[in-house]
């Protein structure tokens, strides 16, 4: 599951910033009992067991966000209560900056521009969200800035390797937007199921490239994860 490929990138007395693994659950669901970046977490740092919301069943120690099963790169963990309620107010401020970097299907007409869509629950399927109309339950107001940065072809297909700039934080938000305007993530078998994968991928093409966030203290920093092997070959290929 990529638990010895977990590498840190930064850590001091308050947080610990991991470059989290393709193939990783961050935390269980209940119903199953593969292992975890949790159980990671708990493992090596088991004072930090107890740190964040009060748990039953699912422990999410010092948690304060996710990244999806196949999505690599930065997450910041919080090692202790103050630290994690000021984490976790930056992130529901929306005043922490995430970047990812992806590979999308097809040709881009524009070279930049905003996906405002607000997201629901897809009515067709209980394990996806939807930007469209009509999606169930409560419609939360979205916005993703993205920018094409570079044309891959394989073959006869077009992919687009682009910047995603989330400025919200909903489930699934990047995938649901990328597939509302018709340019899916490559390899994403929720949202995508019927596209082949490409560009050598077997995952989700989707990584988090980097996080500003301010730390206890005041000092406001970017952490940057590398870019993994499968986005460098991906690249290699134009």
């Amino acid at each position: 599951m990529g638990m010895d490929k977990i590498t840190i990138i930064f850590e001091d007395e308050n947080v610990l910033v991991l470059n989290k693994p393709a193939g990783l659950v961050v935390h269980g669901d209940g119903r199953t009992e593969e292992e975890t970046l949790s159980d990671w977490l708990i493992e090596n740092y088991p004072e930090i067991e107890k740190v964040g919301e009060p748990w039953k069943e699912i422990p999410r120690p010092g948690i304060v966000h996710r990244l999806d099963r196949d999505t690599t790169g930065v997450m910041i963990i919080a090692k202790n209560q103050d630290t994690y309620e000021f984490l976790k107010d930056q992130f529901k401020e929306r005043e922490v900056k995430k970047e990812y970097l992806a590979f999308a299907y097809d040709h881009f007409k524009e070279e930049e521009g905003e996906i405002d869509r607000a997201i629901g629950k897809s009515k067709s399927d209980f394990r996806r969200w939807s930007a469209q109309p009509g999606s169930r339950g409560v419609q939360r107001e979205a916005l993703t800035l993205w920018e094409a940065l570079k044309e891959v072809s394989f073959g006869s297909k077009v992919y687009t390797y682009m910047r995603l700039t989330p400025k919200t934080g909903r489930t699934h938000q990047l995938r649901v937007h990328l597939k509302a305007i018709h340019h899916p993530i490559v390899c994403d078998s929720l949202y995508a199921p019927k596209r082949e994968c490409a560009l050598g991928f077997n995952r989700l093409a989707l990584h988090a490239s980097k996080l500003t966030v301010e730390l206890p203290g005041g000092e406001v920093k970017e952490f940057e994860a590398p870019l993994p092997e499968d986005f460098k070959s991906a690249l290699e290929i134009a």
